[in-house]
């Protein structure tokens, strides 16, 4: 049996969409800033993504921005915000356990001049919103927390954070990752406090190279791709018609049954959390995330681990698979105050509908059958 479990990495294109970027490659491959029926029909399909991100959504077309990804709509919120903001403050927060694609951009902000705030947060992940209520004042220009914390499934009280932030500053704006939370929780940014969203494709089933950013209007953001003007001069270049047509199909799809959905991803991780937490030395590392479930098996490596369970066609994470894949301490760990013995022996499980309870149990008997051993072999070397 193949249990793949690590979809918050990245997750299997469902078999429409694959078809609708096949025929887009074939059929419908026009250039959509060209005037002919050929560029018509291809800028049809991207309206047609913002259409239905808007609706979901409950915003305007005109407010979203597609992109290469969540790294991209990170990247744009984040710098586009600071360096069209700079006059009002110099100021921006954020959480010690945000993904790289935010981190080692308010690095790269710092290096800028400006100042980063770094909020901690409890042994569950969950920032520290008396720390936040301190530190927004008149020169915070920008805050960025994420929605659904990518290692431990920490799930952060997004509307709560959104209202401190406007109380003690109503013009500071709240960006929010919402990479892991798009696909699992119906997200309606303007309601919740939120100016600047960022979401990617290939964690939906659709495919890789896709995103998209929420702008709320009037909200200034400065580009940090220039060309050719498209997409009012938000994000210049030519579009990827069949990613974001495929982006939009897989939207569709996934909020059409979003809560049947969740209740299948949700029983798969409640049943392995079950048969794990029966094993000694054990640890659930708690987010309620439906998808996201992290576990230290102390004894054992993480990469021993990972690669054992590869062996049995199991295949997990030992963090971030979008940062690297070179393994090393990770920050969301060691934020939530694990113990070394835990940090190094951590593993992420994370599901999609497609997964079933069939394969939890297959993956916890292998677990089951191979710790001692792993463990045993550790203590003899």
């Amino acid at each position: 049996m193949e249990a793949y479990f690590d979809n918050a990495a990245t997750t299997k294109v469902f078999p429409e969409v694959k078809d609708l970027v096949v025929k887009l490659m074939e059929e419908d491959y026009g250039n959509p800033s060209s005037l002919h029926q050929k560029g018509l029909d291809a800028g049809h399909y991207i309206k047609e993504t913002k259409e239905i991100l808007a609706k979901e959504w409950k915003v305007d077309s005109k407010e979203i921005v597609l992109t290469s990804g969540g790294t991209e709509s990170n990247n744009l919120a984040l710098i586009g915000a600071a360096l069209a903001n700079k006059r009002s403050g110099n100021r921006i927060i954020t959480s010690k356990v945000e993904h790289a694609s935010v981190s080692s951009t308010m690095a790269f902000l710092e290096s800028l001049g400006f100042e980063v705030v770094y909020l901690n947060v409890d042994h569950q992940g969950i920032v520290d919103l008396e720390q936040l209520e301190q530190e927004v004042n008149e020169e915070t220009i920008l805050v960025s927390v994420m929605y659904v914390n990518n290692e431990i499934g920490a799930v952060e009280p997004i509307q709560k954070i959104a209202e401190i932030i406007k109380e003690k500053n109503p013009k500071t704006l709240f960006h929010v990752d919402a990479i892991q939370a798009f696909g699992k929780y119906h997200i309606y940014p303007k309601r919740m406090g939120i100016d600047l969203m960022s979401v990617s494709g290939h964690k939906i089933h659709g495919p890789k190279g896709t995103g998209a950013l929420f702008i709320k209007n009037r909200t200034k953001v400065k580009p940090i791709i220039y060309g050719g003007g498209q997409q009012d001069g938000m994000r210049s270049g030519t579009e990827n018609v069949p990613g974001f047509a495929g982006f939009g199909l897989a939207t569709k799809m996934v909020y059409e049954d979003l809560e049947a959905r969740t209740v299948r991803m949700r029983a798969v991780k409640d049943r392995l959390t079950e048969r794990l937490k029966a094993l000694p030395d054990v640890y659930i590392n708690e987010g309620e995330a439906p998808h996201i479930l992290s576990v230290s098996f102390v004894g054992v490596r993480s990469e021993v681990m990972l690669h054992a369970l590869e062996e049995r066609q199991i295949y997990v994470s030992s963090g971030s698979a979008c940062s690297s894949n070179k393994p090393a301490v990770s920050h969301v760990l060691s934020s939530i105050g694990l113990q070394k013995d835990r940090l190094e022996s951590t593993i992420r499980f994370s599901f999609s509908a497609e997964n079933t309870v069939e394969q939890a149990d297959y993956a916890a008997d292998v677990i089951e059958e191979i710790l001692p051993v792993y463990r045993k072999y550790v203590r003899k070397k």
